[in-house]
């Protein structure tokens, strides 16, 4: 048992699958529900993920907390939450930026900011909602910490804890680093394959278009079905990473459209030959 009481904030795909893999693996006693939607909250009461729906009083009793939301919704969240936390409760999120949120929490949290461990899974698919929880989701996969020079080392040993016990592999970054990185190879792509289906959507013939799509536009474009609303969150949230990054990816697509405009056969091929080897050592590295 690593904490009593755990309190999630958000019990969809996210917090459900965490709240989920701990029961199942033993580490928490009793997990309180806490969301906007009744609906998600009877849902997840129904499928286990939660023993209790509660309100923010209650909640801030519980020895952890879980932000599991669209960041856009963390200010909020910590306003109501902060007056009723309990000595010595952990907060912690799973947000996908961290500078933003370690801003936020500190200003909304004040001398309780040690008590805030910052934290992403990289896991996820593009369903959301408690109906898509699973207790396997983070098996095997990393999950990244950004904790802060002032950040309490017991608060973070824990949150360190619950993650492994699902499965995951805890890695720290600091938060600066942490979002240069994920807007390039997460926050990038989802919205390069929102812009191509949305683009073939705005056609006059785009039914045409998606008629005959097969596999591989399925597969780029698989993360277009994820949340809209998380992902507007997300790209305001860490806008200067991804402008720097979407502007290089802009370049390397004019150089590409060049290449195929001046029929330059070795260009194109250099591309893809250095693309396809890039893969292919990361796939290796993965497996």
């Amino acid at each position: 048992m690593i904490v009593e009481k755990l309190a999630i904030v958000g019990t969809g795909l996210i917090g459900g699958s965490f709240a989920l893999a701990l029961k199942q693996a033993g580490a928490v006693r009793t997990v309180l529900g806490v969301g906007r939607n009744p609906a998600s909250l009877d849902a997840a009461l129904e499928r286990g993920l939660i023993d209790r729906a509660v309100d923010w009083a209650e909640a801030g009793q519980a020895d952890c907390i879980l932000l599991a939301l669209p960041v856009g919704e963390t200010a909020a969240v910590l306003k109501n939450l902060a007056p009723h936390l309990k000595a010595g409760a952990i907060v912690t999120d799973a947000g996908s930026t961290k500078v933003n949120v370690v801003a936020t929490a500190r200003a909304a949290l004040g001398d309780r900011f040690a008590d805030f461990v910052p934290g992403h899974p990289i896991a996820g698919s593009e369903q959301s909602g408690p109906g898509a929880a699973r207790a396997d989701l983070y098996q095997g996969k990393k999950v990244v910490l950004t904790p802060q020079a002032d950040t309490r080392a017991a608060a973070l040993a824990t949150v360190n804890a619950l993650w492994q016990a699902t499965g995951a592999r805890v890695e720290t970054l600091e938060a600066d680093l942490h979002d240069r990185v994920f807007a390039a190879v997460s926050h990038l792509p989802h919205l390069a394959a929102f812009a191509l289906v949305d683009e073939l959507a705005q056609r006059a013939d785009g039914d045409t278009f998606f008629r005959f799509a097969a596999s591989g536009f399925r597969d780029f474009t698989r993360i277009a079905g994820s949340s809209p609303e998380m992902w507007r969150d997300i790209a305001l949230a860490n806008r200067d990473a991804l402008l720097t990054e979407l502007d290089a990816y802009v370049a390397a697509l004019q150089a590409l459209r060049s290449a195929v405009s001046a029929e330059d056969a070795d260009a194109l091929r250099a591309i893809f030959s250095r693309a396809r080897e890039a893969r292919n050592n990361w796939v290796h590295k993965k497996s």
